[in-house]
């Protein structure tokens, strides 16, 4: 299968990635774009879930969002959802002028922070006809409430409340993204198998993904939430893909966001024997989200 490396400008910065193009198509292509989680460089999880979308002639651009992976940026790991959405849009702007896009026919993927992300840009951009959203985060102070529980999320504010204060003398610092020692180490995902799963993942697959990020980005995340958007998504054909049980995203905050999402065109699949953090680890299970979304945007597309 042809992948390509791109480049392109977005608010000031390049961004780098990754274009798969099903093997012998020719022509324009419906496309999708698609970013990736907490400190996620594209090499995780996406080129999986494009190698299976582009069974459908679908064209899928993954890329690293400034300060990430190969893209530049002179604030490194630093997660503002925001500017990750402008990323995504410009990345847009992209493709549609590419020769081999079909710019009536774009779509958007995200997983975990990302998943996010596709609902907010479902409803900001009309450009995006269809969007598939995988275990997301829907309520940031929510769910961070939940994953730290009532005490060590005292500690959490606490933490991020010292840092705003040094950022105000230039010495703002940084946070891990998870660790082995929840309990005792704090970080902005409090589970021993996400540090697990991603530090393989930077040994074997993303060799640039960084396991930390700035504090302020854990600060921003707890001002993060999708519901203000949701009855703005009108007529995108939206899937959402949630593990059963997800702990992580929680999966119940998943199905209420879904609930809310004001288009009849909408899906959720519930993937029963799955978990969040299988989804990278198990190629199994990465294939059958990457089977449903193929599918939905194959449908989608027409």
């Amino acid at each position: 299968m042809p992948e390509l490396r791109v480049e392109f400008p977005s608010d000031g910065v390049t961004l780098v990635g990754t274009l798969f193009r099903p093997e012998g198509a020719a022509g324009k292509l419906p496309t999708v774009v698609a970013a990736g989680g907490w400190c996620y460089t594209k090499e995780i999880v996406l080129p999986h879930i494009a190698r299976i979308v582009n069974e459908k002639g679908i064209q899928f651009l993954g890329f690293d969002y400034a300060g990430f992976g190969e893209s530049s940026g002179d604030r490194r790991q630093h997660l503002d959802p925001w500017k990750q959405i402008s990323d995504y849009r410009n990345a847009l702007t992209y493709v549609e002028s590419r020769d081999d896009v079909d710019s009536n026919r774009l779509g958007v993927f995200g997983i975990s922070y990302s998943g996010g992300h596709v609902l907010i840009l479902a409803a900001i951009d009309s450009r995006v006809k269809a969007a598939v959203s995988v275990v997301p985060v829907v309520d940031g102070h929510a769910n961070m409430k939940r994953v730290h529980g009532e005490t060590r999320f005292c500690d959490f504010q606490d933490y991020i409340l010292r840092d705003r204060r040094a950022r105000s003398k230039g010495n703002g610092g940084k946070i891990s993204f998870a660790t082995t020692t929840p309990g005792t180490e704090l970080s902005v995902w409090p589970f021993a198998r996400v540090n697990e799963v991603f530090l393989e993942l930077q040994k074997h697959e993303a060799p640039l993904h960084q396991h930390w990020s700035t504090t302020e980005s854990a600060e921003l995340l707890l001002n993060y939430s999708v519901f203000p958007f949701l009855g703005r998504i009108l007529d995108t054909k939206v899937c959402m893909i949630v593990a059963e049980g997800d702990n992580i995203t929680a999966w119940d905050l998943e199905i209420e966001a879904f609930s809310k999402v004001a288009s009849p065109f909408k899906n959720i699949q519930i993937l029963p024997g799955t978990s969040h953090m299988s989804l990278y680890s198990e190629r199994s299970d990465t294939n059958i989200a990457a089977g449903h979304s193929r599918d939905w945007f194959a449908t989608a597309f027409g």
